[in-house]
Order: C-alpha cells, then sequence, then structure tokens
C-alpha cells in the first residue's frame, strides 16, 4: 500500500482524516485545562461519567484554502446581514421583540459546514452556538504523537488567550448598550441548566467572569423576576444575560421576565431576538442562495459569487411543491424553519410519508443535500470512519475558533462511540507536502 508521499497528488487535509490514526487527547492535559480553577475540581471526571462521548480522542484536518474559504464565507454573510435592506426583509415577520435595537449584536454566533470536493457548504447558523469554551480546552489538550503534527498544533496563535477574548466579547456587547458603566453581575440563563448536555461549560464561563471581577451565576430562565424595573435572580440585580435559552423570541410563559427586561432596555441581553431574527431563520439559507434575491438586495458581485458558491440551494416546503420535492426527496434534506440542536430533521432519503405528511403541514425548508466528510478513526481494536462537521465560532464576524463534531446517524449528536467535539487542524498547502511529512517519520 503506497505512503502518503508516493500517493499521486490529493488533498492533504482529506488524505490525513482517510488515513491518519494518531490519537493525540492527552486526558491529563484535558483535565488540567477543565479544571484550572478550584471552582471547576471533579469537571473531568463528571463528564467522563455523565458525558462520555463529548470528546473525540483525535482530531480533524483542514487545508488552508478550506480555512479561508469559510473565513470568506462568514465575512460576505455578515456583510450581506448588515444591509438595510436586509434587515427590512429579515424583520418583515419577525416578532415584536425582535423589531427594537439595543445595539449589542450577539455573541458566540455559529456558522455550521461540510466540506465537499469544491469545498465547505454552509449547512446551518446559529446565533447562541455551544461548545466554544469546551473546544478551546479541548484544543489545548492535544499532544503532538510525531513530528509532523506540530505545525498544525500551533495553528491557533492566540489559543492560550481565547478566554480573554471571550471576556472581551462579553464586555464590548454591554458597551455597545451600556457604555463605560462597570458591568457588575452576569448570569448564564437556560431552561433547567444543570440537566443541559453543555452545563459543564456554563460552570466554565461563570468561572471566567469570576476570574475577571464580574459577579456571574447560572440561573434557570423560570427563576428570574422582572420587579422594580430591573432583572433579578433572588436578591441579586442582573446586569447582562448570557441567554442559551432557545425560545429564540422569549414568547413562552417561564421566559416572560426575561423578556419584559429585554424589551425595555433593563438588562443586556445576547444573544438575542433581533440577533436570531436577522441571522439564524432558516429562511435565511433560500435567501442566501438565491441569486435573484441577492441582486435585489444591492449585495455586491464578489459577495454574490462567494454565497453561490458556498451555499446550497434551499427552498421553502409548500403544500403546492410537495409532490415534486417528494419526488427529489432523496437528494435533499428537510429542516423546521425554527429548529434547533438537529431535532426533527430528515434526510429525504429517510422519509416515510407520514412524516412527510407533518413536514408539508410544518414550516420547513429543503436544502440540496450536502454529504458529510469522513474522519477515519481506531475505536478499540476496529477501524471505522465517523461523518463530521466544521463549526466556526465568530463575533462581528470575526472568527475565533474552528471546532469540528464527529458522529455517525442522519445528524451530529454525542451518542457515537468515539465521536464528539474535535480540535481542528490546519495543515499546510500542496507545495509544502514533501517539506512538512517527509522528515518527520510520521506512521499515518
Amino acid at each position: 500500500m503506497p505512503t502518503l508521499l508516493e500517493t499521486p497528488p490529493f488533498d492533504l487535509a482529506d488524505a490525513l482524516n482517510q488515513g491518519c490514526f494518531c490519537q493525540t487527547l492527552d486526558a491529563q492535559r484535558l483535565r488540567a485545562q477543565l479544571e484550572h480553577d478550584p471552582s471547576l475540581g471533579g469537571m473531568a471526571e463528571s463528564i467522563a461519567q455523565t458525558r462520555p462521548h463529548l470528546f473525540s480522542s483525535t482530531v480533524v484536518f483542514l487545508s488552508n484554502p478550506t480555512v479561508q474559504a469559510i473565513t470568506d464565507t462568514v465575512a460576505a454573510i455578515e456583510r450581506v446581514m448588515a444591509l438595510p435592506a436586509w434587515h427590512t426583509q429579515a424583520l418583515a415577520d419577525a416578532a415584536p421583540i425582535a423589531q427594537t435595537d439595543h445595539g449589542p449584536v450577539g455573541v458566540f454566533m455559529g456558522y455550521d459546514f461540510h466540506i465537499g470536493a469544491d469545498g465547505p457548504r454552509l449547512i446551518e447558523i446559529n446565533t447562541n452556538a455551544g461548545g466554544a469554551m469546551l473546544n478551546a480546552a479541548l484544543a489545548r489538550a492535544q499532544t503532538a504523537c510525531c513530528k509532523a503534527m506540530d505545525v498544525p498544533l500551533n495553528a491557533y496563535p492566540k489559543l492560550e488567550s481565547l478566554e480573554d477574548d471571550f471576556f472581551a466579547m462579553f464586555q464590548s456587547e454591554w458597551r455597545l448598550q451600556r457604555g463605560e458603566q462597570a458591568l457588575r453581575t452576569v448570569a448564564i440563563v437556560d431552561d433547567d441548566p444543570a440537566n443541559q448536555y453543555l452545563a459543564p461549560e456554563f460552570e466554565m464561563v461563570r468561572q471566567m467572569f469570576s476570574q475577571r471581577g464580574v459577579q456571574a451565576l447560572i440561573a434557570d430562565a423560570a427563576q428570574l423576576e422582572w420587579r422594580d424595573g430591573a432583572l433579578w435572580h433572588g436578591s441579586t440585580a442582573i446586569d447582562l444575560v448570557y441567554n442559551r435559552v432557545t425560545d429564540f423570541d422569549l414568547s413562552e410563559g417561564s421566559h416572560a421576565a426575561l423578556a419584559s427586561a429585554y424589551a425595555s432596555g433593563a438588562v443586556v441581553l445576547t444573544p438575542h431576538p433581533r440577533a436570531h431574527a436577522l441571522r439564524a431563520d432558516k429562511r435565511h439559507l433560500v435567501s442566501l442562495g438565491h441569486l435573484p434575491t441577492l441582486q435585489a438586495l444591492g449585495v455586491s458581485e464578489a459577495d454574490q459569487r462567494m454565497l453561490q458558491t458556498s451555499i446550497p440551494a434551499c427552498e421553502v416546503v409548500t403544500p403546492d411543491q410537495a409532490d415534486a420535492l417528494w419526488e427529489r426527496r432523496r437528494q435533499l434534506f428537510f429542516k423546521p424553519r425554527s429548529g434547533f440542536g438537529a431535532r426533527a430533521v430528515y434526510r429525504g432519503d429517510k422519509l416515510t410519508r407520514k412524516v412527510w405528511e407533518q413536514i408539508v403541514a410544518g414550516d420547513y425548508i429543503a436544502q440540496a443535500l450536502v454529504p458529510p466528510s469522513l474522519r477515519a478513526m481506531e475505536i478499540g481494536d476496529t477501524q471505522t470512519e465517523l461523518k463530521f462537521d466544521i463549526r466556526a465560532y465568530t463575533y462581528a464576524g470575526q472568527l475565533q475558533l474552528l471546532a469540528a463534531r464527529t458522529y455517525s446517524g442522519q445528524t451530529t449528536n454525542f451518542r457515537t462511540q468515539g465521536g464528539g467535539f474535535a480540535p481542528v487542524l490546519r495543515v499546510p498547502g500542496q507545495s509544502d507536502i514533501k517539506k512538512w511529512l517527509a522528515p518527520s517519520g510520521c506512521a499515518c
């Protein structure tokens, strides 16, 4: 069997994803990263026991051109979404609470991609993308298995200071609404936060604030109170809420206090209903990939070309198109307009007639199927392949961190043995392949 160097011209990242079985996760390093503060003691053991498939033991490789294409796609989308015409279109039927602009843009935007033969393809946009803190710790817990790994393991020069960047992001959100007032109290808010799968990250965010002199607590949204013109958790008045609830327009009764505080401007909420309405409504994927819409919005020709390349074709599912969509279902992926976390999403080739009826009656989009890439792994004594997608964590259009999610099944999940979050490592370009691999003694 030929080695990597003897193989005909190829994409190095794909070759490594298919042929490198290195186990790079150092468990002791991960423990140290997760428990770097005494208040986080026991987190690594708790994750291992309750969330055994949260972290993969290996990495996913991306080429520098692919990373650049992801960065350029995010920048193009952000430019489109800053256009006044986009705001008019996106907010036309949004909830009243989303119409007010208090200034903040929303922390931890998430752009999810599949990597195809022709480059990255955007499959999802999220306004409250989870996992950035966990992935930063995971990336810092890798070790090189051979000299060839030294270059990509240093792909993030700011990895050690990422938490400073995350904290600065929240400070920016605060200043956009409050100017130079002092930020005193932060609440990390979700529904039943202790039982959320990413609950360990809430603790990491709490510690991040506390370490920098800001009082922080984790709260159930239903336990917040709106009184005396302020948002309260018990006897603590809340200045800023890091919002993790998935009721994006805050219309549920248990979120009434949060909704009132946000609508009045009494609390800085991030991310918030306006950010979701402008960026993460699934129907925006239809507009972003539709050339006549982009032209009508006044999008530059350069951004039109970029989005036509990186956004799969999407369309709204309507009863009058039901028969035609059913015939093409094997080439489509179906997503609910207000869905999240891969819930109620379906590959067309897996559909039953009963589910199809629910899709047609619901508020769905149909997205051209973009198969995920594969990562070869050794799980025990068995070699296998897992699917992966790439999440770009961003703020104000700037890339903060790339991470992969490895899995088996129709959609991403944390139930796959050997799967879970995995660091993304960048590899050199084609001209540097032999220089990078030949002296290294890489066993891949």
